[in-house]
């Protein structure tokens, strides 16, 4: 069981590391110091509902429906050239007080956005359903509920820990030039990812 569990926890961390929108998203929330504890909770949450799919066998729909990865990639792409678009605006206006000062926007509106990034993202229903889901199917009965529990707790780990320790570099965030230069950098990977998807 802790072997099977630790394989779990090792492999959806892997592929959790990979630098996406939702990462982006989260280190962004962190360094802004905004609603960060219900917005990890929220990505954690989403992620061991899509882990939980995929060990139970969700692939099986996306087996019947083989239009459905195309549709959920126009669909994430579009939001992501939006989302991008945002960033390059936010840094062509420069108005980074609320950032600066840790005032925080709306939960709900956080709390929004972080589930599009989840949900709208077909890389996450690739990671989750499809490969965890398959390496699963090396485990029965308990041990496959361990690898899953290990792997649903690497995402809690890694959202809670890019989150909150986002903080550790609020010294440099505290200028104008600095939040130009992240939102520059994130309305990039955002339209990378976008292409990558229409690719």
């Amino acid at each position: 069981m802790l072997s099977a569990a630790g394989t779990g926890f090792a492999t959806g961390l892997t592929l959790i590391l990979a630098i996406g929108a939702q990462n982006a998203f989260v280190l962004r929330q962190g360094l802004a110091r905004n609603h960060v504890f219900w917005l990890c909770l929220l990505c954690g949450a989403s992620d061991a509902i899509l882990i939980t799919a995929g060990v139970l066998g969700f692939g099986i729909l996306v087996a019947q429906y083989p239009s459905l990865p195309e549709l959920m990639a126009w669909g994430g792409a579009a939001f992501l050239i939006v989302y991008g678009a945002l960033r390059f605006l936010a840094a062509f206006r420069g108005s980074y007080d609320m950032q600066i000062t840790g005032q925080s926007k709306g939960l709900w509106a956080t709390l929004a956005t972080g589930a599009a990034f989840t949900w709208l993202n077909p890389h996450v229903y690739l990671d989750t359903l499809a490969l965890i889901g398959a390496i699963s199917t090396a485990y029965l009965g308990t041990a496959k509920l361990a690898f899953g529990l290990g792997a649903v707790t690497s995402s809690f780990v890694f959202f809670f820990g890019l989150g909150y320790g986002a903080r550790l570099l609020t010294p440099i965030m505290q200028s104008v030039r600095s939040w130009r230069i992240l939102d520059i950098l994130i309305g990039l990977v955002m339209w990378a990812l976008a292409y990558k998807l229409l690719a």
